[in-house]
């Protein structure tokens, strides 16, 4: 019998006649007997051993001890969390000791959202911030604070905004993003003592790896094709608009973009340029746009002052015809910008121009087209062209600032 049993107590009697009480029993695979010569003595040495035995069987100790019943649950849980860990309870009670740091106050997550939108929305009254900015703030953050309604700021970790961060399964480059303004926002809230770290700072972020000359663009005859219908379409009401998307590059967007921007003052024509301001800029620079021949006969035979970039019921009205000729957002710009580098092979001017750095446009812009098609591009003309009144070639050739 080499296992734990209950202990029982009998009465014995001793070979000298004496009566004892008898306490036996097994205990770690060892056989007890005890002699007692009274039953209550007996009980007391029973009730030692059965606790010996339960012990043995489940790891329990018994220990005076000044924690409350909650503390040494919290301790039993703190060294099981341990057991692999390698280090002591003491050590890591230590260690967080020395570098903890707590925030100086809890900020519920829906209050401190609020306040880093309205910081936001005070920059962009100012002008720091554009319209496609202050909104996709406003809806990622309010996305955020959706997913994590009822907590604190200081309450998300960082796995948890990798979960977030991977919603809807987005492309490297929308993850990108909305781990940025995150991010931002934790550093607002850091500053103002409500997370004692970034939690975004162990979120890792992306690198995508871009593969020259991948933008989008259109063919000469394409953009030829454009043109000539519009000149009959709504009495040539579009033509300005597309042909300063197409000849000049101007950002499209409206009603967020530049050319929803711009005013007709600035394109002037007897000076042969286009002047975008910081105001109008997407980056917020200046730049002056060399005004083509070709763009320079479309304004004059489809005068700003008689067409308006912009009409009403744009959207739906704009959206109509890129769906007729199968238009993503920028191919306009990106055509203007791959044929003028053909055409001139100036990178650096073309960045000038265009309101990029010459590395985008040597990764997507560089041999997208020849000089011949270049050619032929900006010798697209309007079928108005009694209005035409040529600008100087001087005017309309840039200066080669980087080959």
């Amino acid at each position: 019998m080499n296992q734990n049993t209950a202990f029982v107590i009998s009465e014995f009697t001793n070979p000298s006649g004496e009566i004892v009480f008898r306490v036996a029993g097994w205990l770690d695979g060892k056989r007890v007997r005890k002699n007692f010569p009274t039953r209550a003595e007996a009980n007391a040495e029973r009730q030692t051993l059965d606790v010996q035995r339960l012990q043995s069987e489940t790891g329990i100790r018994t220990a005076a001890t000044r924690l409350t019943d909650e503390q040494l649950k919290d301790a039993e849980a703190a060294f099981r969390r341990l057991a692999d860990a390698g280090h002591s309870l003491l050590f890591c009670v230590d260690f967080t000791a020395a570098n903890y740091r707590p925030p100086e106050k809890q900020r519920a997550l829906a209050d401190a959202v609020a306040d880093y939108v309205t910081a936001k929305e005070h920059e962009f009254e100012q002008g720091q911030l554009s319209v496609p900015q202050i909104k996709r703030i406003r809806s990622d953050l309010k996305r955020l604070k959706t997913h994590y309604a009822g907590k604190s700021v200081a309450e998300i970790t960082p796995a948890s905004l990798v979960a977030f961060f991977e919603m809807g399964r987005p492309g490297l480059k929308t993850y990108n993003n909305r781990r940025g303004i995150v991010s931002t926002f934790y550093k607002f809230s850091f500053h103002r003592g409500w997370i004692a770290e970034n939690p975004v700072l162990k979120v890792p972020h992306h690198r995508i790896r871009r593969r020259r000359g991948a933008a989008k663009t259109m063919t000469a005859d394409e953009a030829r094709k454009i043109m000539a219908h519009l000149e009959t379409f709504e009495g040539g009401r579009w033509v300005p608009y597309f042909a300063l998307c197409l000849f000049a590059g101007i950002r499209p967007g409206v009603p967020d973009g530049e050319m929803s921007k711009l005013p007709s003052e600035a394109v002037n024509l007897n000076g042969g340029f286009i002047a975008i301001s910081a105001e109008v800029s997407k980056i917020r620079e200046p730049r002056k746009i060399t005004i083509q021949p070709n763009l320079a006969a479309w304004l004059r035979a489809y005068p700003l002052e008689k067409f308006p970039l912009v009409v009403g019921n744009f959207q739906q009205r704009c959206s109509a015809l890129r769906k007729k000729f199968n238009l993503s957002h920028d191919v306009m710009r990106h055509t203007f910008i791959s044929m003028f580098v053909a055409k001139f092979r100036s990178i650096g001017e073309a960045a000038i121009q265009a309101g990029n750095s010459e590395s985008i446009i040597r990764r997507h812009y560089l041999d997208m087209k020849t000089a011949e098609e270049a050619e032929e591009y900006f010798g697209i003309l309007p079928k108005r062209s009694a209005a035409f009144e040529p600008i100087s070639t001087a005017a309309s050739r840039p200066v080669d600032v980087a080959a």
